[in-house]
């Protein structure tokens, strides 16, 4: 995950040593001002935008908050960038929590001080959202058509909401009682606040012609070919929720070994209310860090009599407890394979969990389950290893560990329950997809989310938003359309021109020449979005000056004050930081109005365009009658906004 920066002296240089030196005097004195090339504007994805597995228009919504791109008239900045952020995906408030944010891996921010913090502006947005009641707009008039979504996790969930849009009506079929999937039921609550979710998923409700069938598993309590009949497609959304084994001797056979899916969702269904006082989580990502926190929190209790395992496995539920009853936990360790910089989850969760307690071991494979006379599990037995040929190898020469156990939960990787699907099953236990997430060879299939290939809630977020247009074409008897080297939401300049009232004029198609000034085109402007993501050695860095991120606060227990704490560990920014974080933005691949190309054009060629004609990707203009191809402008423009390519 992205790290921060501590270093402040920050040298960026536009050219290296010996750029400044002409190849010849004949260039120097005859073609040193100028060239046959003219700017021309160019519109490219920003990284954190092509990071992001949902495809979010990030810069986009940052600049709603900072104040660079301005709202309709009667709509607020809060709602306007809820809407923009939504249009991808509508989890604002979850994701601005929980998600691993790789969009701030991929900041090109990361090359001048520290990564913007995205992730705490998309809380800003849906904690307002909640506060604020919005909501989605109702959707396009309805087709006629109904979908099968099998499944109401994030996938599911994004599924439903995309097709409403559309105008296509659905019904969700889950196996709970109540909707969210591993939002719900594998991330604790004190993560992802429950009202919160409640409203989130309500909202998509309320767009209306989106029914629910709880306790309802598709397979067994109703038959695929009944959905067939009932629906025109069917878009399975199943997650996976079958945690897999450690690849030890006597796994399966060892009563008290569990996995993290299950050890988390009696947990976040109020069933499991303290846990072994021992317990040992392999793992390494988010999920283990969540198995691990969990532990400390409820801890364990004194003369502790029933098997642990139980409540896990369902076999007994937790009821009201006594909590003078109620201590903590006597050690709690996460394993993982990888050095700590290296492991999956969250950099700032292996800390909280630190904070919290757990003890952590890195680059340890387990290698043996010590067992009693009962066939209980007393311990695990780890070596040192190293990661070798995508596997981990114990290390020659390196130690033997032995850590005591009364629960061992593994947290290594889930696969997916297709029980009554066989049919579906690519002996991997997921469901193949092609690139429009269609189900091969099974016309009115399609796919999306973890049952596909288990990874982030963003990630299958981004793959229903997919399956819903594949699904509204195959309704449509259309063709599907070549998906864009970057599939992304993107930002559209001609949707912000009719937005603004400022939409080209008709044109009756007669042939015209001098048209530069014509109203009927949009000029010089190139949108590469759909085909380019902008790397930082396109943009002027040196422009940008050193700015410490503002962090949220976290509300991260010591080890002495975990036990029954529960409070929201995530504390969203107020209006003035959410602002001035979001002001950080480079606006990188777009224009955000810094007048460097206008101030520095020694022709005074570039120009800023009208008040009553300006907004987004609109800001500046050139007149190619004055322009002598000189490229300052493209040197000082900080987002590699401008190319000088007129002409070529």
């Amino acid at each position: 995950m992205a790290t921060s920066r501590d270093d402040t002296k920050l040298t960026f240089r536009k050219f290296e040593d010996g750029d400044n030196k002409w190849d010849s005097w004949t260039d120097a004195i005859f073609e040193g001002d100028h060239s046959h090339k003219c700017p021309t504007y160019v519109h490219r994805t920003p990284p954190c935008q092509g990071s992001c597995p949902s495809g979010e228009d990030i810069r986009g919504w940052l600049d709603i908050v900072r104040g660079i791109e301005q709202p309709p008239e009667g709509v607020s900045m809060q709602e306007y960038a809820f809407r923009r952020s939504t249009d991808a995906n509508p989890f604002p408030a979850m994701m601005g929590r929980v998600c691993p944010a790789p969009c701030q891996d991929g900041c090109n921010r990361n090359e001048v001080e520290d990564f913007v913090g995205i992730n705490a502006v998309e809380q800003y947005i849906g904690d307002t959202a909640f506060q604020n009641g919005f909501k989605f707009e109702q959707g396009a008039p309805l087709t006629g058509k109904k979908v099968a979504i099998v499944g109401g996790g994030p996938a599911g969930l994004a599924a439903a909401y995309q097709l409403r849009r559309r105008g296509i009506a659905s019904t969700i079929f889950d196996d709970h009682a109540e909707l969210g999937g591993m939002m719900r039921y594998g991330i604790p609550g004190y993560r992802i606040p429950r009202e919160e979710l409640d409203h989130e998923i309500k909202r998509i409700f309320d767009m209306g012609d989106i029914d629910f069938r709880a306790n309802t598993r598709v397979g067994k309590d109703v038959s695929v070919e009944d959905v067939e009949k009932e629906f025109d497609a069917i878009i399975w959304a199943l997650g996976c929720k079958l945690g897999r084994g450690l690849p030890v001797e006597g796994w399966d056979e060892t009563p008290n070994c569990v996995s993290a899916v299950r050890f988390l969702e009696e947990f976040n269904k109020g069933d499991l209310k303290y846990t072994a006082s021992k317990v040992v989580c392999v793992g390494g990502g988010d999920t283990s860090i969540d198995v691990v926190s969990v532990a400390r929190r409820i801890g364990t209790m004194k003369n502790m009599t029933e098997k642990p395992e139980d409540v896990v496995n369902g076999l007994v539920k937790h009821g009201d407890i006594d909590e003078s009853q109620r201590v903590p936990c006597e050690s709690v360790v996460l394993t993982a394979l990888f050095p700590r910089d290296q492991m999956t989850a969250a950099e700032h969760e292996v800390n909280d969990a630190i904070r919290e307690g757990v003890t952590l071991m890195n680059e340890v494979m387990p290698v043996e389950i010590i067992r009693n006379e009962e066939g209980r599990a007393t311990a695990l037995k780890l070596v040192d290893c190293t990661w070798e040929n995508n596997r981990p190898v114990a290390k020659e020469g390196g130690k033997e560990y032995v850590v005591e156990a009364d629960l061992i939960v593994a947290a290594i990787g889930q696969g997916g329950d297709l029980e009554g699907l066989e049919d579906l099953d690519n002996g991997r236990g997921l469901i193949d997809a092609d690139k429009f997430y269609q189900v091969p060879n099974r016309p009115g299939h399609f796919v999306a989310g973890d049952i596909v290939r288990p990874h982030l809630l963003t990630t299958a977020i981004g793959q229903a938003s997919i399956a819903a247009e594949t699904v509204d074409e195959y309704l449509r008897n259309e063709q599907h359309k070549k998906r864009p080297k970057v599939d992304k939401h993107h930002f559209n300049l001609l949707d912000k021109l009719k937005e603004a009232g400022l939409e080209p004029e008709h044109y009756n198609h007669q042939e015209t020449r001098g048209t530069s000034f014509a109203k009927f085109a949009v000029h010089n402007f190139e949108d590469r979005a759909k085909q380019e993501v902008i790397s930082a050695d396109k943009l002027f860095l040196g422009h940008f000056e050193y700015t410490p991120r503002i962090e949220r606060e976290e509300d991260v227990p010591s080890a002495d004050e975990v036990l029954g704490h529960f409070e929201e560990r995530m504390k969203g920014l107020p209006e003035e930081k959410a602002i001035e974080e979001a002001n950080r933005c480079m606006s990188c691949g777009m224009c955000f109005e810094c007048d460097n190309c206008v101030i520095y054009c020694p022709q005074d060629a570039v120009y800023r365009v009208k008040k009553d004609e300006h907004t987004v990707g609109r800001y500046v203009a050139t007149d190619y009658a004055r322009c002598v191809g000189c490229h300052i402008c493209s040197d000082v423009c900080p987002t590699g906004y401008i190319d000088m390519a007129m002409g070529e």
